[in-house]
């Protein structure tokens, strides 16, 4: 159970990053990050009023440190994106995110199978060779819009935030109901609001393009939902892993909805993934 609903989740999240990355490249990264975490938010509270649960302080406290780690991650890999450096924020921030909750999960105690541990060994590089964007000479835009280290930064601190986000609501058990996640989501809000003013960024909604970033809502909001419930039926070790595999889902979608290929890496990448995948559900 816990490979099906981890592998949802990365299949949710893959789509919600392909919608909001279509959204950042036409308006302000910021604003589309506001939305699409608020229409989160209001999704995730809607569905907690139908489900009963019994969270305590410390569950709340988890979920909105996983709040904190959501919007962190969403806004600075909306800001690396929309800065034409995709081939360096995607695969920095994906791998970043397996490896968090990987390191949190074994130093809490969880003990794996060795045909498990292998299968998380080879996701590492197969989900940056997913994530990379073989790139050419670059252009002079390219090189006014962002940089190689903005782009690595943009990338660390979106797989740091997104991994913290996996790792924190690893600790939410389902006695707790979705009330921990909606809180998860409405400090997403504030997290996004909270930077967008630090680094002296717009991040007032405004025009018709953010109608879209709020399509990006119910789908990450779906996304953590399942990868919560991951987490409650198995390792969180193997649950951040799979779910670190959205990048997959984003690369098959630009490839039926924009025509893009697929490169050599990223093919030797979904392979890799394939092994990874069957190696864990053998465990």
């Amino acid at each position: 159970m816990v490979v099906v609903l981890a592998l949802v989740s990365a299949l949710l999240y893959g789509l919600s990053d392909f919608v909001g990355g279509l959204v950042s490249r036409r308006v302000s990264a910021w604003p589309a990050a506001v939305v699409g975490q608020l229409s989160s938010t209001v999704c995730t509270a809607a569905v907690a009023l139908f489900l009963t649960g019994d969270p305590t302080p410390a569950h709340l406290a988890w979920g909105a440190l996983a709040g904190v780690g959501a919007g962190t991650g969403t806004a600075f890999l909306y800001r690396g994106l929309s800065s034409g450096r995709m081939g360096v924020v995607a695969p920095v921030s994906a791998v970043g995110a397996a490896i968090v909750p990987v390191a949190v999960g074994a130093l809490g105690g969880e003990r794996p199978g060795a045909l498990m541990w292998l299968g998380i060994v080879l996701a590492i590089p197969a989900i940056w060779l997913i994530s990379t964007v073989p790139g050419g000479p670059v252009d002079p835009v390219e090189k006014e819009r962002g940089s190689l280290a903005e782009g690595l930064v943009d990338g660390v601190l979106a797989g740091l935030g997104f991994g913290g986000l996996f790792a924190a609501l690893g600790q939410v058990p389902d006695s707790a109901g979705l009330w921990p996640l909606a809180l998860a989501q409405a400090c997403s809000v504030l997290a996004v609001i909270g930077l967008a003013l630090a680094l002296r960024k717009q991040w007032v909604p405004r025009g018709r393009g953010l109608v879209w970033a709020a399509i990006t809502g119910p789908l990450g909001a779906s996304a953590t939902l399942a990868f919560l419930l991951a987490t409650q039926h198995g390792f969180l070790t193997l649950a951040g892993v799979l779910a670190s595999f959205y990048p997959a889902a984003t690369v098959l979608l630009a490839v039926a909805v924009l025509g893009e290929r697929i490169h050599r890496s990223q093919g030797i990448g979904l392979a890799l993934a394939a092994v990874t995948v069957t190696l864990v559900s053998l465990s």
